[in-house]
């Protein structure tokens, strides 16, 4: 019960965020307010972007400065520790969260939608080689009002509503399952963006994607595939040898048999490593049969990995030949260059100048 978990003898401090309005509405009147009060701390949470209890201004005055002076639970908003902005309209944030780490969230603006990229994980522990955020290693999973923070922090700071989400920021989301499950629940009933405008990006993990079928979800899964052979694959994924290509594929394979939603295989393009015609043929086959699409990502350059990226020559010939086989196909273009776009990047980066 949130009412006996806000208000136990512990000294922890438990976040607001993250709640319905019915478990708001139980803490409140546990509080000896009012039920009504719990659809006002709902609106001041997910629309109004409070950032403490005092600063609800319809609650008593007495009330907030009880809080104030004895706080025992708190809204659980990060702190904004960098700001970047790109020509192009990309906004890349560093958020500084209660403990003091950092983690990474990007606001994506077009004409027409406010897409924001979201971490789950404090760093990453996958590991891949041409990662920036695997490069920098795993501290912790984000908790779920931390990862509910990114979308209000980026619709709040870029003045427009957030009408897409994807999970492709730091960490691998499948290893936080219950945050992100539930962080996809108040996304959607709560911030009000709707499930099929929601992706969740994973490198694979064993069992999780027939589990996270089960959810019953209308979100769009797109697995970070990189290579049409295990050999190439365990390259650049070290998970790859605990997570062979074919246990990866029988599992999409039922995420699909379960859900009856289309997969999207994500496929970085690494120069000279997985970029060539005949591996888009070995790509074609391995997937053929699915309902899926391809999402090509020329690769971003890392500073500390030794991967370049394609020429277009080599990009559009490996369209080509996904399209010859009728493989649905787009090429993702990259915003914000200038602002470390690559995931991990900014962050990186300024962990670095604090070593120096």
């Amino acid at each position: 019960m949130i009412a006996n978990t806000l208000t136990s003898a512990s000294t922890k401090v438990l976040p607001l965020l993250g709640r319905s309005q019915s478990e708001l509405t139980e803490w409140v009147v546990a509080q000896g307010q009012p039920s009504y009060r719990g659809k006002q701390l709902h609106d001041w949470l997910y629309n109004k972007g409070a950032r403490s209890l005092e600063d609800i201004t319809v609650f008593p005055k007495a009330w907030r400065e009880e809080f104030a002076q004895n706080p025992t639970v708190e809204i659980g908003r990060s702190q904004i520790h960098l700001h970047k902005t790109t020509r192009d309209g990309t906004e890349k944030f560093l958020l500084k969260l209660a403990d003091g780490e950092i983690v990474e969230t990007v606001g994506i603006p077009t004409s027409k939608r406010l897409t924001v990229c979201v971490s789950t994980q404090v760093g990453c522990p996958m590991a891949c080689d041409f990662c920036a955020t695997g490069k920098g290693g795993f501290r912790r999973n984000l908790a779920k009002h931390e990862i509910i923070d990114q979308v209000l922090t980026v619709q709040e700071v870029m003045q427009q509503r957030v009408s897409h989400i994807v999970f492709m920021g730091m960490g691998e989301p499948l290893l936080n399952y219950e945050n992100l499950v539930g962080a996809i629940a108040v996304i959607n009933k709560d911030i009000g963006i709707g499930q099929r405008n929601i992706t969740v990006s994973t490198v694979g993990i064993p069992n999780q994607i027939p589990r996270f079928a089960e959810e019953h979800l209308q979100v769009t899964l797109a697995v970070s595939l990189h290579a049409p052979t295990q050999e190439v694959r365990a390259q650049v994924i070290p998970s790859a040898d605990r997570y062979p290509l074919i246990a990866l594929m029988d599992d999409c394979r039922e995420y699909v048999e379960i859900t009856g939603r289309r997969i999207s295989f994500e496929y970085t393009l690494l120069a000279g490593v997985n970029d060539s015609p005949e591996q888009a043929e070995e790509l074609a086959y391995l997937i053929r049969g699915f309902q899926s699409h391809v999402n090509l990502i020329p690769y971003n350059t890392v500073s500390d990995a030794d991967y370049k990226r394609p020429t277009e020559r080599a990009i559009q010939a490996f369209v080509q030949v996904l399209e010859h086989y009728k493989v649905a196909v787009s090429v993702r273009r990259t915003r914000g260059l200038e602002a470390d776009a690559a995931c991990g990047q900014l962050r990186g980066q300024h962990e670095k100048a604090l070593a120096k």
